[in-house]
């Protein structure tokens, strides 16, 4: 399975591209969020410099001299966060994050060695961990992306080829171009949403979700086709 069946790195992120390949497994590009950010000089970047009163903000952060701020915030670096992006209330980054353009950091909202691409949208309580959120994504309040197993073994992923062992411990979602998870949904660990496909609210989903396919319950439609992803 290869990360550009999911997703394509934006143009936002093209320096980033030497470490997410569209040939790579897409769990690959968890992996190699660290080893990006390890590749960035901080200290030789115009960051964001009017931060507001109560934003605690870390060394080895870029922030977008673009990026809208909110009164309260934590962002521990390293972490990068990308042009207009906007952060809400008590939106805490733990560390080991990027962010492309035009995304929505919301209000208490919870982000750990993850990437979200272009225009991705997370605005109410969310927990995103070990994960990758595709260009124009969309998770509804509430919406946990899982990341560890019960039994703390290596998380299993779900592709078209079956289940494979991702070599990683943690690893939580892999949302394609356009995908959405309705309010208060949980995604197991390794749980796939292909492009533009739709998880209901309220569901424990765990496996691979088709493009253009929605998921609720017992029940399973064919979504109309949407433009942009």
């Amino acid at each position: 399975m290869r990360a550009d069946l999911l997703f394509n790195l934006p143009k936002s992120l093209e320096r980033f591209a030497d470490f997410f390949p569209a040939d790579a497994a897409p769990w690959e590009w968890v992996r190699n969020i660290k080893a990006a950010l390890a590749s960035v000089d901080f200290s030789s970047l115009d960051s964001k410099k009017d931060l507001p009163k109560n934003v605690s903000v870390d060394e080895n952060v870029y922030i977008h001299p673009s990026v809208s701020l909110p009164p309260f915030a934590c962002i521990k670096g390293p972490a990068w966060i990308g042009e207009g992006t906007e952060m809400r209330v008590g939106c805490f980054v733990r560390g080991y994050v990027i962010t492309g353009k035009g995304c929505v950091m919301g209000n208490s909202c919870e982000y750990k060695n993850s990437l979200l691409l272009d225009d991705v949208q997370t605005p109410h309580y969310n927990y995103v961990g070990d994960s990758v959120l595709g260009n124009g994504s969309h998770l509804g309040a509430g919406v946990i992306c899982a990341n560890l197993r019960l039994d703390k073994q290596n998380v299993l992923v779900y592709t078209p080829e079956g289940r494979l062992d991702s070599g990683l411990r943690k690893l939580g979602a892999l949302l394609g171009d356009g995908a959405e998870a309705g309010c208060n949904s949980v995604l197991q660990p390794g749980s796939v949403l292909m492009k533009r496909s739709i998880i209901f609210s309220c569901m424990a989903y765990s496996g691979i979700a088709d493009a253009n396919t929605m998921y609720g319950g017992r029940h399973t439609l064919r979504a109309f086709p949407r433009i942009g992803f």
